[in-house]
């Protein structure tokens, strides 16, 4: 068994230069609206959970440099200890993730615009803390609503990790129409050009 590594991390900055210069591939680990909404051209959408499910089909085809995004770095984070697990030792995970490659001029590619998945989590957890703490005027322990929802975003926090957001991801708002997990291994699969 292997000892977690310290997650290896680029800037933006190099990122444009690598990208520019063919020697890296990029994934982009959000969700397909997500990466719908805006991504790096070129990126490979290989969502978090699709990644994990695929992470030894993955490896076989990814020797070069790769460099793991999402919206602001958590999830790549995460996609980097998944794909270090089955030995992939050329990974970074871009710092700041979209956010900080638009901040620092990268080209995006834009279409629909939807929420991101943090936007949505902030969303539900709020209309059920609220509505429960409305519905315990009436009924005494739909405050235990409220205390589930803190209990839940503290677990968040501490590990990290979101069973909202993971549930919000299987949504169909939060598919793509075109989303095949056959075609995004194809692609992945195929050489890069550089």
């Amino acid at each position: 068994m292997s000892t977690p590594t310290a997650t290896r991390t680029t800037d933006a900055v190099a990122l444009k230069e690598a990208v520019a210069a063919g020697r890296v591939r990029v994934l982009d680990v959000r969700t397909p609206a997500e990466f719908e909404t805006v991504h790096i051209p070129g990126a490979y959408n290989v969502p978090l959970d699709t990644l994990k499910e695929h992470r030894e089909e993955l490896s076989a085809h990814l020797d070069e440099d790769v460099v793991l995004v999402c919206r602001s770095g958590v999830r790549a984070t995460q996609a980097e200890q998944a794909l270090a697990g089955v030995g992939l030792p050329n990974l970074r995970v871009l710092s700041g993730g979209v956010l900080a490659w638009e901040q620092a001029g990268g080209e995006v590619r834009r279409g629909a615009q939807r929420w991101e998945l943090e936007r949505q989590v902030r969303l539900v957890a709020g209309s059920l803390v609220l509505s429960s703490v409305v519905t315990s005027l009436f009924v005494r322990r739909a405050q235990l609503l409220a205390g589930a929802v803190g209990a839940g975003l503290t677990f968040a926090a501490l590990s990290n990790s979101c069973l909202m957001g993971s549930v919000l991801m299987k949504l169909p708002y939060n598919r793509s129409r075109t989303y095949d997990v056959r075609d995004v291994m194809g692609q992945v699969a195929a050489p890069t050009g550089g």
